[in-house]
């Protein structure tokens, strides 16, 4: 359908035309923008003339880190994000056990033991209270630890025998044996185990993440699935063959099927404007809550624990080397400054083995870019790796980091202002499931560095890295369309890209900080078509 929109304040993130009053869109793309009179006057069959009433609007949102699909389903589980208690947690487990066939599986996810008094992981005897006769397998709200009960660990054979796999941890009770806690590679012991969902309920599921994140505004998704990774993809392909995809993916592949990746000759970039590949998903260490990070120094309130490397060094630079001599970006998982500074190492390391054409086509990524030493902080700009950040986090962890770091190590982490003060390229995401993909929380997260509750105060945790309302909309629009090989097509409001679009209810680029959160979606377009 051909449309103009106008009587509209427009947004357009584009420097060269920042406002506009309507747009005209013929089919699923934008062919003009500027002045109603001069809009109105385009000459399009059938079109269809929208008087927006002075509604604002701007280019879709995009999220630069979710996990699609695992997003779907953690809808489906029982829900622990955060849980104030061991005893609410078995609660919630125990009624959805009461309504479960027995022997079925019972999966939660979001609990965070740093919250809890005291900061304790918790252990399978505590599950056991909820159910004997269901495996319940929990998952850390990081996603980088199970919390599981005796009949998972029977089920899947984890006794006091069981070998630490490569890159993974599981912990023990006094007496030798397995506590219910694994941590990274230790996980894949369980989730093998676990019947894996039809082929329906997985393109069912991911039809309903879609939908739920155009509710908030989302357009474009980079997508960063696992486990199933390349199978996932098929899931996409799948949904967007039956006509029924509302958000464009990005797809990034994961490094444990690198072989087969790089036998199938894909290439970053490659795909349509629906479904594209991105580049290929490393991880390097674990996470904070968990104290799996991987640390320079030991944790301030764990002695001797430095965290967990999760890909050996000498082989991360190695297949780094591989995938950019086959023309494909790495993104990979940075939580701890050893993470990233290794990480860091092994791209420059790799980059020195490339031509300056294969260096040039390169948008290789740290994803969250977290804890940072300080003589590492312009490396991201003079390496051209965009830093992939998740604003949310820094206010959701603070509570932890500085019992975890110390003060000292804090004032270098989350550090999104001196990264672009840098130079750097940045993208702004939520890692959902991890933290809801509501971007207007992220936003208000980055532009305050407070949480939802106003904590820990009017100027935010570290408020020299607060990040502009203006500059936030840029790293949720055209700076994310960058990181994902999509800046020609979509991330603002011009002509010649697609008319993904979103309204709200009052001037994001212009409201004050706390009324962010209120910020409610009118309506959000892709592709020329209304899907909300």
């Amino acid at each position: 359908m051909n449309t103009i929109l106008f009587n509209a304040n427009v947004y357009t993130v584009n420097r060269k035309q920042p406002r506009a009053t309507a747009l005209a869109i013929a089919n699923d793309k934008i062919i003009a923008v500027g002045k109603d009179v001069d809009i109105k006057s385009v000459k399009l069959p059938a079109s269809k003339l929208i008087d927006m009433k002075g509604a604002f609007i701007m280019p879709g949102l995009i999220d630069a880190h979710v996990h699609l699909q695992m997003s779907g389903f953690w809808l489906r589980m029982v829900d622990l994000f955060e849980v104030p208690s061991v005893a609410e947690a078995i609660k919630r487990v125990k009624a959805r056990a009461a309504k479960t066939p027995k022997g079925d599986w019972l999966r939660g996810r979001g609990w965070l033991q740093a919250v809890w008094t005291p900061d304790r992981l918790p252990i399978a005897h505590d599950m056991d209270l909820a159910t004997t006769e269901h495996p319940v397998v929990l998952t850390h709200k990081s996603g980088h630890a199970l919390w599981v009960n005796s009949a998972t660990l029977q089920k899947c054979g984890i006794n006091r025998d069981t070998p630490n796999p490569e890159g993974g941890q599981i912990d023990h009770d006094e007496n030798g044996n397995p506590n219910g806690i694994l941590h990274e590679a230790a996980m894949a012991l369980v989730y093998g185990r676990i019947p894996p969902a039809s082929q329906t309920h997985e393109e069912q599921v991911t039809i309903d993440i879609m939908h739920a994140m155009n509710k908030v505004g989302l357009t474009s998704v980079h997508c960063m699935d696992g486990a199933g990774g390349i199978g996932t993809f098929n899931t996409y392909q799948r949904v967007l063959d039956a006509k029924k995809a509302t958000l464009r993916v990005v797809k990034n592949l994961p490094a444990q099927d690198l072989s087969a990746i790089l036998g199938a000759g894909l290439r970053s970039g490659f795909g349509g404007p629906m479904l594209k590949i991105g580049g290929v998903k490393f991880f390097k260490d674990g996470a904070l809550g968990p104290r799996s990070a991987l640390m320079l120094e030991e944790y301030s309130d764990d002695p001797g624990n430095h965290g967990i490397s999760t890909y050996e060094q000498e082989q991360l630079a190695e297949d780094f080397i591989r995938c950019h001599s086959a023309g494909l970006s790495t993104l990979t998982h940075a939580i701890g400054d050893k993470a990233n500074r290794d990480v860091l190492d092994a791209i420059e390391f790799s980059r020195h083995n490339n031509s300056k054409e294969t260096n040039a086509l390169l948008r290789d990524r740290i994803e969250h870019s977290q804890h940072i030493h300080p003589a590492d902080l312009d490396r991201w700009a003079a390496l051209n790796v965009i830093a992939s950040v998740q604003p949310i986090h820094a206010t959701q962890d603070f509570p932890m980091a500085f019992p975890r770091l110390g003060q000292e190590r804090c004032a270098t982490t989350y550090a999104f202002a001196t990264l672009k003060k840098s130079g750097a390229r940045l993208a702004f995401g939520t890692d959902s499931p991890v933290e809801s993909f509501d971007p207007f929380a992220c936003m208000y997260a980055a532009v305050t560095r407070r949480r939802l509750d106003g904590t820990p105060g009017p100027k935010g945790f570290f408020p020299a890295e607060r990040i502009g309302i203006k500059d936030t909309i840029y790293y949720y629009t055209l700076g994310a369309a960058y990181a994902g090989y999509q800046e020609t097509e979509v991330g603002s409001i011009e002509p010649g890209k697609f008319a993904d679009i979103v309204v709200l209810d009052r001037d994001l680029s212009a409201v004050k900080p706390a009324e962010i959160l209120d910020i409610k979606v009118i309506r959000t377009m892709v592709n020329g078509n209304w899907v909300i």
